[in-house]
């Protein structure tokens, strides 16, 4: 891989050197490829597998390139995070904006495991305790959407 393809695809094209917030903006086009994507499920699943492998290399080496452990300009690992936080879930805008804050909220605090996982090596610790607050990001919202139907009949 070129430095520039790197660079492209560990910062979402450019949006991790934006000046305020990266990974929040990061995680907004998540939101919106899931909103526009989430419906056809297995190509929805294909993309998020491609843009998983795509970010552990691309971040991987990133970090190689800048010599600097999870390089702030890195923001694919919110994107993939995001896109699991949706997965499978309705695609109306109030579980899409409480799995924006959700994902946003582990993906600051990183309670266990998620503070572990960001110690493995390279791309893979970049990656993964992102795709770990997902994964609590979707847990939550279906145990909400769960009891909404269960406790709003």
């Amino acid at each position: 891989m070129t430095n520039f393809f790197i660079k492209a695809i560990a910062t979402v094209f450019g949006i991790g050197y934006l000046p305020m917030a990266p990974g929040t903006w990061a995680t907004i086009a998540g939101v919106v490829i899931t909103y526009y994507l989430g419906s056809q499920l297995f190509i929805f699943t294909l993309l998020l597998l491609g843009l998983l492998v795509l970010g552990i290399v691309s971040t991987g080496l990133m970090e190689k390139l800048l010599n600097k452990k999870d390089p702030s300009i890195a923001c694919i690992d919110e994107v993939v995070g995001v896109m699991i936080g949706l997965w499978g879930l309705p695609l109306s805008w109030p579980v899409m904006i409480c799995g924006f804050f959700l994902f946003r909220a582990f993906d600051m605090f990183k309670i266990y495991p998620i503070n572990k996982l960001e110690n493995q090596p390279g791309g893979w610790g970049i990656m993964l305790d992102d795709c770990m607050a997902g994964v609590y990001t979707n847990v939550i919202l279906r145990i909400a959407l769960y009891g909404s139907q269960v406790f709003f009949k």
